[in-house]
């Protein structure tokens, strides 16, 4: 995934402005549901993702969701969460989720910026394309399992399957 932003300086502390900035100079659709909160929608490689920012300022934290357009249904709870621990283990930053309330598969991660200064628009960028290109990897994996009815070392062998050679 490449992102493209106009480096302007932004004034505020507020990281949500400048994921603002950074939304509207790559065209996709947003809401801004509060000055703490900010939703976007954006394309994937199989499905669109919806993207969630919330700014806590009394911590200095954003906190961040990629939510996968797919449901769980409950009886494949517990082979999902099987691979949710197996596929966390392998991630350095962020992880995977599972919403007990609507069953939505999810990367989260939580920046911290208490006395680093304002975000940058390079925390920012890395912060939406690491949450993209995992959720992309990774993807193919919870449709195995949940359509499929692999199990989570199947699924991942078969989603992660690399290709060598041309045809």
């Amino acid at each position: 995934m490449s992102l493209s932003y106009v480096d302007e300086k932004s004034s505020s502390s507020n990281p949500l402005e400048l994921l603002e900035e950074i939304v509207c100079a790559n065209d996709w659709a947003y809401e801004r549901s509060g000055l703490n909160e900010l939703s976007v929608e954006i394309n994937g490689r199989w499905c669109n993702y919806r993207l969630f920012f919330i700014w806590q300022a009394e911590i200095g934290a954003l906190h961040f969701s990629c939510v996968f357009e797919t449901r769980v249904h409950q009886e494949s709870f517990k082979p999902v969460h099987s691979l949710l621990a197996t596929i966390n283990e392998k991630l350095w930053l962020g992880h995977f989720d599972l919403s007990s309330q609507d069953g939505t598969p999810m990367f989260r991660h939580t920046l911290l910026l208490r006395g680093a200064g304002p975000a940058s628009v390079e925390q920012l960028e890395d912060l939406v394309d690491i949450s993209v290109s995992e959720s992309d990897r990774y993807y193919p994996a919870f449709q195995f399992v949940i359509w499929g009815g692999k199990t989570a070392k199947e699924a991942l062998e078969a989603a992660l399957i690399e290709v060598v050679g041309e045809a």
